[in-house]
């Protein structure tokens, strides 16, 4: 496996490996909120937007982009996020590539990416049915900030002090 920075150069598979990652979660959401969601992965500007916007971190297996994560500096708040904590969003392995570690190491990547960038917190949001890499993050010391709504089920924002 070949851990590297992704760019707009991967922009199939980086689109191709969110509708696959997240497509388990066609059947846990309802039928409106799944179509949201949806609409979001195949939304190519917002994409594009995402990629210009953040460091992503891609492992590529067997010329295949098996997982991928964005990682946002500093200074790009969002609804969810303060202007003063960088994040991370949307880390997705490929259905096929599960197991074999690549959602730790990508996060790890992300941590490290931001003691090396010298950011003081660092947070992410994650889902009541994405316990897998709930259970992950908890591990690595992250902490409930708060707790929202989306797509019709608890979310929370975690953050960890760096």
């Amino acid at each position: 496996m070949i851990y590297r920075k992704g760019s707009i150069a991967d922009f199939e598979q980086l689109k191709e490996l969110g509708i696959i990652s997240y497509s388990e979660y066609s059947s846990t959401l309802d039928a409106e909120n799944w179509k949201k969601l949806k609409g979001i992965l195949n939304d190519d500007e917002k994409l594009k937007n995402t990629i210009s916007k953040s460091t992503v971190f891609v492992c590529e297996k067997d010329n295949e982009i098996a997982g991928a994560v964005y990682f946002f500096s500093k200074n790009n708040p969002t609804e969810l996020y303060k202007s003063e904590w960088c994040y991370f969003r949307s880390l997705g392995v490929n259905p096929k590539y599960r197991g074999l570690g690549i959602g730790n190491k990508l996060t790890n990547m992300c941590l490290d990416y931001a003691k090396e960038t010298k950011e003081k917190t660092i947070a992410l949001h994650t889902s009541e049915f994405m316990d897998t890499a709930r259970v992950m993050y908890e591990k690595k010391g992250f902490e409930r900030v708060k707790e929202i709504q989306r797509l019709g089920k608890k979310y929370w924002i975690f953050t960890k002090q760096l």
